[in-house]
Formats: structure tokens, C-alpha cells, sequence
């Protein structure tokens, strides 16, 4: 269920909590539907949420690179762990590239959010700039244009279609 052309896929709330930089795990699957899953080590979105990249560690990452090449599919959900609020994206027309110095801002805001996030619920930074680790030389870039969003935020609403209409 795709939203009409001229309405937006996520609605300004969705856009702001995935930009502030919350929790993303990403997956795809390979021909056999066989799933890979990882959590990202950054992400970034743009104004009208009509472009989405993620940063994944390949030493880390191997299959799910391998499905997202084979496929182009991708499902990326964003979740903020203070409140549970979390939104899945779905694509077939990912695409795979090298991460470069210019993506350093976008990996380093993204960072500084989760620190925010997580030190609101209690814990210490360190955590998570030791969960979100990386060498630039080992991140992979996975670009996006989401086709379908879900509210997945425990409760009623959850896996219902979001329209981007608030």
C-alpha cells in the first residue's frame, strides 16, 4: 500500500525521531527467504524522508550484504528506546556503496544521538560508542527510497500502514 504521489510517506513526527538518531536494525533476506539481520552503525535521512542511508560494518555484515546485492530488498526499522516508538521501512531498490570521509558527519550525528538516547534510560555513553564502533574503511553504505512504512510501536497500531497523514 503505497501512499499517492503527492502525500508523503512518514508524517513529520516520524521524520524528526529518525533523524534525531535512534536504534536501526536492518534486514533482508537471500532467494531461499532466509533472513539476515544486523544493526546499523548510523543512519541518516533526508528532509522529506524520501532518501534513507544506513551504515553497516562489513566484517560484521557479510550476509546481509550478500542479500541486499543479490536482491536489492532491504527493511529497516528504527526504533527509540526511551519510548518503544519504532517505525519499519521497506524497499526493493536498495543499493551498495563504500563508505567515504564525507559520510564521517552523518555516522558521527548519529552517534551523538544514541549516546543522548541511551544515557536518558540510564546508560553510560561509553556504551554506546562501544556498540556502534567502527573503522571507516569496514563501513558499507546502503541508500534507500522507502516504498512502504509500518508503525511497529508496541500497541494497537502496531504493523498497521503509516500514510504519512497525521
Amino acid at each position: 500500500m503505497e501512499p499517492p504521489a503527492n502525500q508523503p510517506l512518514l508524517t513529520p513526527e516520524h521524520l524528526a525521531m529518525i533523524e534525531r538518531g535512534v536504534s536501526v536494525i536492518v534486514s533482508s533476506c537471500d532467494a531461499a527467504l532466509t533472513p539476515s539481520v544486523m544493526r546499523a552503525v548510523g543512519s541518516q535521512i533526508s528532509q522529506d524522508g524520501c532518501h534513507i542511508t544506513v551504515y553497516v560494518c562489513r566484517s560484521q555484515s557479510a550476509q546481509l550484504l550478500r542479500d541486499v546485492a543479490q536482491s536489492a530488498r532491504l527493511a529497516a526499522v528504527f526504533s527509540q528506546p526511551s519510548t518503544h516508538r519504532t517505525v519499519q521501512l521497506k524497499t526493493r531498490t536498495a543499493r551498495l556503496r563504500e563508505a567515504t570521509e564525507d559520510d564521517e558527519p552523518a555516522l558521527q550525528h548519529y552517534l551523538q544521538g544514541m549516546e543522548r538516547e541511551l544515557t536518558s534510560i540510564g546508560f553510560a555513553s561509553v556504551y554506546a560508542r562501544a556498540m556502534l564502533a567502527y573503522r571507516l574503511d569496514d563501513v558499507v553504505v546502503i541508500e534507500f527510497v522507502p516504498e512502504l512504512a509500518f508503525d511497529q510501536t508496541p500497541g494497537p497500531r502496531a504493523g498497521q500502514p503509516i500514510t504519512g497523514i497525521t
